[in-house]
Formats: structure tokens, C-alpha cells, sequence
């Protein structure tokens, strides 16, 4: 496992502990110059921690002995990995037990690890930065559905305006509604029922706005992804952005909330350590969906660790959010792949400058010159695995790198303009792969975007900067690039021109390059 960026510093490397109501997660993250990060390693157990509590209000002692052989195996992970500080916080369970303070000294004196008790404030606002660093989307209200817990984020304009945590998650209210005899469609029902008599009470609910999204975060909504992948054979492993249709949603739900422990155990992408919680997570969903009248909703990969990364890596999260979510992803990429920054930023440069010059030829609107920046960014990423193809090993990078603030459908036509830089290489079969995203006529576009993207790389061939600027002249039946140069740029020019045959099929004109 490649565990840095050879061409940046590693500042430190640091272990991120996430003791919930229902599982125990650690993050290994490698923290690298100029506020940036990237996940080394993770470790996840299943704890439920906050099972029968609602009792009593005791963590149990088989619970808490499951907890500290975990935390014991995270250690271990930990010192052998040379992470050098532990961030450790527990939420729910932890923060609303009577025994918690002989909990987290037992903790420390066997594990040797300090746990910091999350209020419910802090906890909603690490769950807003994981999202809104992330996500670009300026209006949204996020819905993250815990073990033991239920946290409900409003927010506009990239300002937090209102939250509120609910006492009681996936794990609770699947053991609060645990009756005897009851049917699980009924257990479902009564579920729905109770959340939403809960979500009366908020009252700032009724002045969200109706045009915002809804975001989904936490485990349920990535098994939801998961099964909804297995159903329709979706072709990306990307929770990060997938968009849920309320038909989806609603089809995995009443599959799912008619069906017994040992039934549910055996659906395709249901995790069997969430086999039994999950029903309530999704009546929570339901239940949410339609006291907001909401009809669809976005998948977050993104949240409360992601909020403790960012604020770990660039301390100016602490005070506002990342203008450009985007660019941020991939300046991280281009220095985990140590790309050469200054090829990469002369590449887009001129990308950009041949995407505006020839709009009156392909006529795309501005979105495109977003996906030919992502592929423009990480075109050379693939030269990490070898030189050789390396344009086909860009493509395969881009589909499975970590993008935000970019749409499924976006990475996939960005992968595929990338895959274009050295040569036409769009394989008919990877095409059909994503026909569920992509449509004949995005092929086509991809081809434009693909020869714009080569003669920009190539103009930089040697990695010298030599051509500062193109102007180009559009003419009856040819395109004239004249290149403002400093110094020999004769391997530029020539490399360029070997584009001529792509760039007369996609374009119907001739190229001369001065």
C-alpha cells in the first residue's frame, strides 16, 4: 500500500477513532503539506455499544468488554502503522450513559487511549463539515441516522443554520419496538409513527426551505447503496454523490420491512452485521421523506471523520468551508499521484483556453469545461501504475478516485476524456458499462473533449512551458492555432499536429498548429 505522496511532505500520520452506538471504526490518515489528506487504512467492528441501554441507562459489561478488545486491536493497528496521535471520540451511547466515566477510565488504563466525549452540538457540526467540504451543494438539510442517535443539519448558503439530535438511532429504536409477536411490517409502521410524532416537535423544520436537498449520511444509507447497486446493476462503487430516487428507495424499503431476520440476512449487499437494524434506519428515512414532502435525495460518503479530517489538515474549516470542493479533491489527487503540478496546471490552462476558443464549433455549455478539467488535472495519473497505456490506467483511476463536488455521470465522462489524451481509446464494451449515466450522444462529446484535452497535453510536451497562450482562427474548412511561444517549442507543435486526424473526425476541420 502505497502510504504517501512521494513528491509531498508527510507531516504526520494520524489515527481517527469513532466510538458509536453501533460500531467502532478507525481511520488511518496520512496528513501532507498545504492543508491536504488522504485515508491509509480503516478498520470497522461491530460493538452496538448502545444495545439495552434503554433499561437502565448502563453500558453493559458484555458490550463494554467487546469494546475494549476492539479499541486493544485498534491500537495494535495503530503502533505497527506508526501513527503517531490518536484522536478518539465516542457520541451517543457514550454521551447518555450513567456508567461513563468508569467506561472511559477502563478504556484508558487497558487500551491507553483517551476518549473525548462529543457533546450533541459538536458532534452536528463535525457531521456538517464532513458534508459541506464535500458536496456542492449550497442548499441542503442532512439527515445522518446513528446507532443510537438521529441528527438532523440545516443548512443554506454554506452556513450551518439550525440543527437538532434526536436521542435515539438505528440500534434504540430497533430494540425499543421489539415486540413480541409483532410483525416486522408492523414494527416498521410503528417506527414511522413514533419518528414522526418526534419530528412534530422540531419546530424549526416548518421553515426549511422547500427547494432544499436532502443528503444521507451514516452506514444505513451506504447498505442502501449497496443493495440499490446489486438491484440495478450500478456500475460505480462511488457512495460519495449517488442520487436515490424516492422509487428506489421506497422499492428497497418495502422489500425489506415485510421480510424476517434469517430472510433479510440473504439479500445481495446487506451487511449481516446490519441485518436487524436496518428496517428501523429506513422507517426513519421514510418517516423523514414524507414530513418534508421530499421525493429523492443524495448520498453522502462523507461525515462526522471526514469533519475531523478537515478541520485536522486545513484548521481554516474551523472558521468556513472550502470555497472549491472540487478543485480541493483534486490538487489532493495530483499530490498523492505525485503528478507534475506545473505540467498539470499548464495542461488545463491550455484546456480551458481551447474549450472557450472553439465553442463556436462545439457548442457545449459551461458544465463541460468542469469535466474537462478533471480529466485535464489527472490525465497523467495513471503513469502511478505504468508509463505504458498509461492513458487506459487513468481512466480505471479516475472512475475509482475520491471526487468531490462532481457528479457520477461527470467522473464518467471525465475517465473516459482522459482515456482520449494519447489516442482515441474508448473501448465499446467499457462504453456500454455505463450506459445507465451516459447516453450516444456523450460519446461524441467525449471524442471533442478527448482531442482538446490531447493537443493540450501535448503542447506541453516537454514539460517546459514553452507555449504561453493559443489563438485561434476558425475558418471555412480549417483551424488555425497560432501559439504564443517562448523559447523552441518545435516538439510541441509536432506532437500536437499528430491530433490532425482525430480533431478533422470529431471537428469536420482541418488543424494547422504555428
Amino acid at each position: 500500500m502505497r502510504s504517501a505522496p512521494v513528491g509531498s511532505i508527510d507531516l504526520e500520520k494520524i489515527g481517527i477513532i469513532d466510538l458509536g452506538s453501533n460500531s467502532a471504526r478507525l481511520v488511518i490518515v496520512n496528513l501532507f503539506a498545504d492543508g491536504y489528506f488522504m485515508v491509509v487504512d480503516e478498520l470497522k467492528e461491530s460493538v452496538r455499544l448502545g444495545q439495552d441501554m434503554e433499561r437502565d441507562g448502563f453500558l453493559k459489561p458484555a458490550r463494554v468488554a467487546d469494546t475494549i478488545k476492539t479499541l486493544k486491536m485498534f491500537r495494535k493497528l495503530c503502533d505497527a502503522s506508526n501513527v503517531t496521535r490518536i484522536i478518539a471520540i465516542a457520541t451517543e451511547a457514550v454521551r447518555r450513559a450513567k456508567n461513563q466515566r468508569s467506561f472511559l477510565d477502563e478504556i484508558q488504563a487497558n487500551c491507553g487511549i483517551k476518549i473525548r466525549v462529543l457533546s450533541a452540538e459538536e458532534e452536528a457540526v463535525l457531521v456538517y463539515r464532513g458534508v459541506i467540504n464535500t458536496m456542492d451543494i449550497p442548499k441542503g438539510i442532512v439527515l445522518e441516522i446513528g446507532g443510537g442517535s438521529t441528527k438532523i443539519v440545516y443548512y443554506n448558503r454554506r452556513n450551518m443554520l439550525n440543527y437538532v439530535t434526536l436521542p435515539f438511532g438505528a440500534v434504540t429504536l430497533t430494540g425499543m419496538f421489539a415486540e413480541e409477536g409483532l410483525k416486522p411490517q408492523e414494527q416498521a409502521a410503528k417506527i414511522e409513527e413514533f419518528f414522526t410524532e418526534e419530528l412534530k416537535k422540531v419546530e424549526w423544520l416548518s421553515e426549511v426551505d422547500p427547494d432544499v436537498q436532502m443528503i444521507g449520511v451514516g452506514g444505513s444509507f451506504r447498505n442502501l447503496f449497496k443493495i440499490t447497486k446489486m438491484v440495478h446493476k450500478y456500475p460505480l462503487d462511488t457512495v460519495h454523490n449517488y442520487q436515490m430516487s424516492g422509487e428506489d428507495f421506497m422499492s428497497v424499503y418495502d422489500m425489506i420491512k415485510v421480510l424476517d431476520l434469517d430472510k433479510k440476512k440473504k439479500i445481495k449487499g446487506l451487511s449481516a452485521e446490519r441485518a436487524d437494524i436496518l428496517p428501523a434506519a429506513l422507517a426513519v428515512i421514510k418517516s423523514f421523506m414524507t414530513y418534508m414532502n421530499i421525493t429523492d435525495f443524495t448520498l453522502s460518503g462523507a461525515g462526522l471523520r471526514e469533519g475531523i479530517m478537515f478541520n485536522q489538515a486545513l484548521p481554516m474549516t474551523l472558521e468556513k468551508p472550502i470555497a472549491d470542493v472540487l478543485n480541493y479533491s483534486l490538487t489532493t489527487l495530483v499530490k498523492y499521484y505525485d503528478c507534475d503540478e506545473k505540467h498539470v496546471e499548464h495542461v488545463v490552462n491550455l484546456s480551458i483556453q481551447l474549450f472557450k476558443q472553439l465553442r463556436v464549433l462545439h457548442k457545449f455549455p459551461r458544465q463541460y469545461l468542469r469535466i474537462l478539467k478533471v480529466a485535464a488535472m489527472l490525465h497523467d495519473c495513471g503513469m502511478r501504475i505504468k508509463y505504458y497505456n498509461h492513458q487506459r490506467h487513468s481512466w480505471y483511476m479516475i472512475l475509482n478516485a475520491t471526487l468531490y463536488g462532481v457528479s457520477h455521470r461527470d467522473i464518467v465522462l471525465a475517465a473516459f476524456t482522459a482515456c482520449c489524451h494519447k489516442k482515441e481509446d474508448i473501448n465499446a464494451y467499457d462504453w456500454a458499462r455505463y450506459r445507465d449515466l451516459v447516453t450516444d450522444d456523450d460519446l461524441e462529446i467525449v471524442k471533442k473533449l478527448g482531442v482538446m484535452l490531447r493537443i493540450a497535453e501535448s503542447l506541453d510536451r516537454s514539460h517546459s512551458g514553452a507555449i504561453k497562450s493559443i489563438n485561434c482562427d476558425i475558418l471555412g474548412d480549417s483551424v488555425i492555432m497560432k501559439t504564443e511561444v517562448e523559447g523552441d517549442a518545435t516538439l510541441e507543435i509536432r506532437n500536437a499536429m499528430a491530433a490532425g486526424t482525430e480533431f478533422r473526425k470529431s471537428f469536420h476541420k482541418n488543424l494547422e498548429i504555428l
